[in-house]
């Protein structure tokens, strides 16, 4: 039986704030929780208008207090903003604080403008994602067995083990993780075009390592669900706006949903975010349930990760209740 999880960015709907976004992670987290969900994930994403989730760690915290059994982790943390030690501080405490509970999933982009990664490190060269490979592989030894005249620990964070994952949206992410057998995260809920090529490459040149002897594969997507197929695809233009705004490079905070996008978008656009949300799932429980079930036949996934943002909350609620239920059923009959 493969696992479901959510993937959460803390959304800030138009006319609401980072406050309230806040506090409907914590109430998404504790139904996700009640629902099965294996995992509650939260993206590292800067100087955005519409998310809340820069300070990952300390959501991840404010998650991980408010709930009792589901892990919650980064999905991920951008490690080249980070020094490795601090991260596997972070972490370690959290780790320390919810045993057996944290996760952290590893991304080597920026997560921002190149403005904003200059101003998060004004050190930063061009070089920088050529140390990601080292960069993680310290981590790593920080969040295990301290070694003999180890001069520098993280503490909390030495002996925790904190699960690592590596995350990725092109073949680079497959790559590493195989090579360092570690489970791999593949971010098709926004770029999905190398989702295939890197889950085979991933799964074909994968080096068994002490904690993960054989491959683990999650796959992101964008699901909404509703009571009928018709308010499914409304809600679902809110996300459709967002990465019209992508596309445009524009940053605000979540739209509202309309009953049409043809006013908004040329066909050029239309093409374009059509191609960025290929692999989402909307629809009624009927819809959402032979949408899963193609995807994860397709992709052979260990998890799924399900990114779902609507500008009303209690849509949300409603749409990841739907999901799980419709994974239930799917399930079972998919990966026996």
């Amino acid at each position: 039986m493969i696992a479901v999880s959510v993937l959460d960015l803390a959304p800030i709907a138009e006319g609401s704030d980072a406050a309230t976004a806040l506090r409907h992670a914590l109430d998404l987290a504790q139904h996700a929780e009640r629902w099965g969900y294996r995992r509650y994930w939260l993206a590292e994403h800067h100087n955005m208008a519409g998310l809340a989730c820069s300070a990952t760690a300390v959501l991840v915290g404010h998650i991980a207090g408010g709930t009792s059994t589901i892990r919650v982790g980064s999905g991920g943390v951008m490690l080249p903003n980070h020094a490795p030690l601090v991260v596997a501080e972070q972490f370690g405490t959290l780790a320390t604080l919810y045993p057996g509970r944290i996760d952290l999933g590893l991304g080597r982009a920026p997560g921002t403008d190149q403005a904003t990664a200059r101003a998060m490190r004004r050190h930063q060269h061009s070089s920088d994602e050529d140390s990601f490979p080292q960069d993680v592989m310290e981590l790593q030894r920080y969040l295990g067995e301290p070694e003999a005249g180890q001069a520098v620990q993280a503490i909390p964070g030495t002996g925790t083990h904190v699960p690592i994952w590596l995350l990725g949206s092109s073949l680079y992410g497959a790559q590493l993780a195989a090579y360092m057998g570690r489970p791999f995260a593949f971010a098709s809920h926004f770029a999905p075009d190398m989702l295939m090529q890197a889950l085979d490459i991933y799964r074909s040149t994968y080096r068994p390592s002490a904690s993960y002897p054989q491959p683990y594969a999650m796959v992101g997507t964008n699901v909404i669900a509703a009571d009928t197929d018709a308010e499914a695809q409304k809600l679902f233009t809110s996300i459709q706006q967002r990465f019209l705004g992508m596309v445009r490079n524009q940053r605000g905070p979540l739209p509202p949903p309309v009953d049409n996008m043809d006013a908004l978008w040329s066909p050029a656009e239309r093409r374009q975010v059509e191609r960025m949300l290929s692999v989402a799932v909307v629809g009624s429980p009927a819809t959402v349930r032979d949408g899963l079930r193609a995807l994860i036949e397709r992709t052979g996934a260990d998890e799924l990760i399900i990114a779902g943002a609507t500008h009303d909350h209690a849509a949300r609620l409603r749409s990841y209740e739907l999901i799980a239920q419709c994974a239930a059923d799917v399930v079972p009959a998919v990966r026996p």
